[in-house]
């Protein structure tokens, strides 16, 4: 069923409403009155191509990609609950737990790598990742494809977009254009950016300005609020050693990738911009809430503490971050 919101062009898929496209282009970025802060607003559009969107959001929700039929990838990313499944660690075929925290996929396409520890360089080279890990999806594509190769509607549109039966390389295309299309534009934030001086409360500016002078905005800023550079957990004192217990190969971060000694314990930052809907936090799901994550932050990525009331300012300022997407709204 079609629909529009804010001149966007909606499309319902199984009670999931999707955004497929909008005015203006992804490039553009409305200049006018733009103030100048090291976070910048997302596009209004994501600039995808419907028909792809439309097919990757279809593969997205197909069980038959996991090979037992039982798991697809919304289930660690329900989009009702902001791309998150909001488990410590998420459950694949058979019950496996995965091991480490599930990020969410809302303005991935924004990141300069993806998952934790920067494995996959490009959103198509992430969407195997998942499908071939024994402890999520656990299938291959010599299982994945036969399937879809047999339904009508896949054949219909892969030879549509494609010229060609579903192929491993036209599903990371189809999925990576679905995944892309799930921005959050239009914050109060974001409005606020843009010129719009009743956007913002006071107490959210006020959080923002803490948020800056703390040091948070050295790691956090973009259009993503992170996700943009590397950053080592426990820049400034041992967060492993305090955390106890013992330390996972998942807890070695890009040293995994790199080898690099000086990479051990680094991770993407993430982006905050649905922090306030994203608990548990962090690569270890260690901060069950905000408070704490911000908190934890301080103490081990600044070697400072913040006092009650200004980390409740600089929450306001990240409830503040929040855009806009059907899904999120969705019952």
């Amino acid at each position: 069923m079609g629909m529009r919101l804010h001149g966007r062009q909606l499309l319902s898929i199984g009670g999931i409403v999707l955004v497929l496209a909008a005015q203006p282009g992804w490039t553009q970025l409305q200049s006018e009155g733009m103030r100048n802060e090291p976070i910048r607003p997302i596009p209004l559009s994501h600039g995808q191509d419907p028909a792809k969107v439309e097919l990757g959001a279809r593969l997205f929700h197909d069980p038959r990609l996991s090979s037992d039929n039982s798991i697809s990838c919304a289930n660690c990313h329900p989009l009702q609950q902001a791309g998150v499944d909001g488990l410590s660690r998420s459950p694949g075929v058979g019950g496996a737990l995965g091991t480490i925290n599930t990020p969410t996929v809302f303005n991935a396409g924004f990141n300069l790598t993806q998952f934790w520890d920067g494995r996959a360089h490009s959103l198509e080279e992430q969407v195997a990742g998942p499908i071939h890990n024994p402890l999520e999806m656990a299938s291959t594509w010599e299982q994945v494809l036969p399937r879809l190769q047999q339904d009508a509607y896949y054949q219909k549109k892969f030879a549509s977009i494609y010229g060609e039966p579903a192929s491993a390389r036209a599903i990371e295309d189809a999925i990576a254009a679905f995944e892309r299309s799930l921005t959050t534009p239009d914050s109060a934030f974001d409005r606020w950016l843009r010129g719009d001086d009743q956007a913002l409360s006071e107490k959210a500016q006020r959080g923002y300005m803490l948020f800056k002078s703390y040091g948070c905005i050295a790691c956090h800023q973009g259009v993503n609020v992170g996700g943009n550079m590397y950053q080592v957990m426990g820049a400034m004192g041992d967060y492993f050693a305090d955390r106890g217990g013992k330390v996972t190969p998942d807890d070695l971060g890009r040293y995994n990738v790199t080898g690099i000694e000086a990479d051990r314990h680094m991770f993407k930052v993430p982006s905050l911009r649905l922090a306030v809907l994203t608990a548990p936090y962090f690569h270890d799901a260690e901060a069950q809430t905000l408070e704490e994550a911000v908190q934890l932050m301080a103490r081990y990525q600044l070697g400072r503490s913040i006092p009650d009331a200004e980390v409740d300012d600089i929450l306001v300022f990240l409830r503040s971050l929040v855009g806009e997407h059907p899904a999120l709204n969705a019952p």
